[in-house]
């Protein structure tokens, strides 16, 4: 079993619950944990189609409020654990807006924050299908390498303790990412990025989201989750669940993939700290 969900959202941005309807779902899973990561509000110039930053910028002291009274009267769920609530924000990495991202990570006191890459330059690129519909293998291999280089530097930023789906990428192109994946060049890049998550004592997320998603394959992939092994680069377990029916979404496939892989135990975070427990199958 995997006790802990780590990444979630809410009504406040792009979900559709509030944060006590989410929780008393993972009550419901009998989760010993469960980690509120709402988006951190984004500078002028990164929008999407279906914009929430007004929305979330209004509501976030509400959010931080409604996280930390969960966080200080936990309670028993089905199976009479206790199920402890951390206080997270999943923040973006965007090109330019370094002072930004420094800013918004010490807004409030986390018990740890999620790094994430959504923009490529001020692009959007998992907003849509459109502009992958018609893309060629060269352009997507472009792409692919600008993302994982902001990924590179998101995390060696020093901000953040987890690296949320780090193939976020793929989604729209599952199958010409695997193909740049087989190069010499994209393993080199991944790589060194993987080295900087090793170096910085971070968390690699497993998620179950891409399983949701048109890519259909989980994050990330096997070629990184080896990677990854080889590294001995610790996991923690996430859902991103967007409403109360994906918390915990999938989560045996998640246990039973990260163990082809050697790893036996995942990671949460409370009050800036890490611990790692073992997971059943």
């Amino acid at each position: 079993m995997i006790s802990a969900d780590m990444h979630m959202h809410t009504l406040y941005s792009h979900g559709k619950n509030t944060p006590l309807e989410m929780y008393e779902q993972a009550l419901s899973l009998g989760l010993h944990l469960v980690g509120f990561t709402e988006h951190s509000p984004r500078p002028e110039g990164f929008t999407y189609t279906h914009e929430y930053r007004e929305s979330l910028t209004r509501n976030l002291p509400r959010y931080v409020q409604e996280v930390l009274a969960l966080r200080d009267a936990p309670r028993r769920g089905s199976g009479g654990e206790l199920c402890r609530v951390a206080f997270g924000m999943e923040m973006d990495w965007l090109s330019g807006e370094e002072e930004f991202a420094k800013q918004a990570a010490h807004a409030y006191p986390f018990d740890y924050r999620i790094g994430s890459v959504h923009f490529i330059d001020h692009w959007g690129f998992d907003d849509g299908i459109g502009p992958w519909k018609d893309a060629s293998q060269e352009e997507c291999e472009q792409w692919y390498t600008a993302y994982f280089t902001a990924w590179q530097a998101m995390l060696a930023s020093g901000l953040y303790q987890i690296a949320a789906h780090p193939d976020l990428i793929k989604i729209f192109s599952v199958d010409q990412f695997h193909i740049w994946l087989d190069s010499d060049s994209a393993r080199t890049l991944l790589g060194r990025a993987l080295d900087t998550l090793k170096a910085q004592g971070m968390v690699m997320e497993v998620s179950s989201a891409g399983l949701r998603k048109k890519c259909r394959e989980i994050y990330p992939c096997p070629a990184i989750m080896h990677m990854a092994r080889v590294r001995d680069i610790p996991i923690s377990f996430a859902s991103d669940a967007h409403e109360r029916g994906d918390i915990a979404y999938a989560f045996d496939a998640l246990a039973a993939y990260a163990a082809t892989f050697g790893y036996t135990e995942h990671a949460f975070f409370s009050d800036g700290r890490m611990t790692s427990v073992p997971f059943a199958l």
